[in-house]
């Protein structure tokens, strides 16, 4: 039942032994559960390995307070079950420090409550909807407010105020939508349409005839998985070619380059990384990537954001005087000023909601699929939860609240 998982962890363990060679102290142990297969993987392997070049430059330096860093890595296999019994299994049994853990919303509600019964410490380097307030779980990914907020004023000031969206039917998809609809109205916009897509869908004839007859300015695309990226081919044969909105796709599922030219012309993506990203520290980043991972296929922002996640562990860590344990963390961060100079910009995370701060990039996709930046927005901050009322500093709701359903009190 848990060979490829058990197959994984003991080549990590051979690949750091030359390290832990050279260092007396026990090691930091981190847990890593990610899906190396199933139905997300194509966007989740990137950050095992990103995890991995980010422990063995730290190892190279010495470690962390002189301890190496010890990798104990599975593949969840895109099954939110695996996910509750392999983290289970990391706090109880390999006793790690931390937990680096979760692709979709679905799979990090399905292992949370797991780690606050463990006291557990886990990141989650994705972009999602929003809204978790919980001081076992440190959030490196974009929120909406940092995705939506500047994407969308964005597309209704460029193509018009009628929006369609098409989202993904789970917390992920619904939350953000829900977003959506806030954001567009805000803005004196207005909802075309609106439709919640089943994970396995993978035909999309009725919603392109749905969109047709709505004739919205664009098309808010949420869609996630292998399954429902077949809308995009879908639509192009179609002749639908109206312009599309993403925070997810692109920066996650590389779209733009698994796809047929021009599928996604035309869609314009706030991600606060993808390997196009000009300037001297991604391309330091991309370069020692691929020459550590020479076969990887693309370096997504959920890579950027794991390996980020990796060195703010280490300096949370050497600021707690070598301590590992959580509540001594928590204090580093309630301090503030936890920020680093990441290959997207410089980053911070924010004391009230342990959410980071991003460089948000627009990401036009061009008709070759090629990538553009029309603009670029710098320190955007994850205002929302701490405006809201969640401050990790007072006090752990340990909950995940929503623009309809915020914090009491709001």
């Amino acid at each position: 039942m848990y060979q490829k998982a058990i197959s994984a962890t003991l080549v990590l363990g051979i690949a750091c032994a030359p390290f832990q060679a050279a260092f007396s102290a026990e090691p930091i142990k981190l847990g890593v559960l990610e899906d190396q297969s199933g139905d997300f993987a194509v966007a989740t392997v990137g950050k095992v390995h990103a995890i991995q070049l980010a422990a063995e430059e730290i190892n190279e330096a010495g470690g962390i307070a002189g301890r190496p860093l010890e990798l104990v890595i599975y593949d969840t296999q895109s099954d939110n079950t695996r996910y509750q019994e392999f983290m289970r299994r990391v706090l109880q049994r390999d006793k790690v420090d931390a937990v680096f853990a979760g692709f979709s919303s679905a799979s990090r509600e399905a292992y949370r409550p797991i780690v606050r019964q463990f006291d557990g410490f886990a990141f989650y380097n994705n972009q999602y909807e929003g809204g978790v307030c919980d001081a076992n779980m440190i959030v490196t990914g974009a929120v909406p407010e940092q995705q939506f907020s500047t994407l969308l004023p964005w597309m209704m000031e460029q193509y018009g105020k009628r929006v369609y969206t098409i989202a993904a039917d789970y917390n992920f998809g619904q939350i953000s939508a829900e977003w959506v609809r806030r954001i567009v109205e805000e803005n004196g916009g207005e909802m075309a349409g609106e439709e919640f897509i089943p994970l396995g869908v993978s035909q999309f004839s009725q919603t392109i005839q749905n969109i047709q007859r709505a004739k919205p300015d664009f098309v808010v695309t949420l869609l996630v998985g292998t399954a429902q990226s077949s809308y995009y081919e879908q639509a192009m044969s179609a002749n639908l070619s109206l312009p599309m909105a993403s925070s997810v796709n692109v920066g996650q599922g590389y779209e733009h380059k698994r796809f047929t030219p021009p599928s996604l012309a035309n869609m314009y993506v706030t991600t606060n990384y993808i390997e196009e990203v000009d300037s001297p520290s991604s391309k330091a980043f991309v370069e020692k990537f691929r020459a550590r991972f020479p076969n990887e296929p693309y370096i997504n922002q959920e890579a950027e954001n794991s390996y980020l996640a990796v060195h703010l562990y280490k300096q949370m860590v050497e600021r707690a005087d070598g301590s590992t344990e959580r509540e001594d963390l928590r204090k580093i961060i309630a301090a503030g000023d936890v920020c680093m100079d990441a290959p997207e910009g410089k980053v911070c995370l924010d004391p009230k909601s342990q959410h980071m701060s991003h460089t948000i990039y627009l990401a036009k996709v061009e008709q070759d699929h090629s990538i553009s930046f029309p603009t670029v927005w710098e320190n955007v901050q994850p205002y929302w939860l701490g405006d809201s009322g969640c401050d990790l500093t007072q006090s752990n709701p340990a909950t995940q609240y929503t623009p309809s359903n915020p914090p009491p009190g709001s």
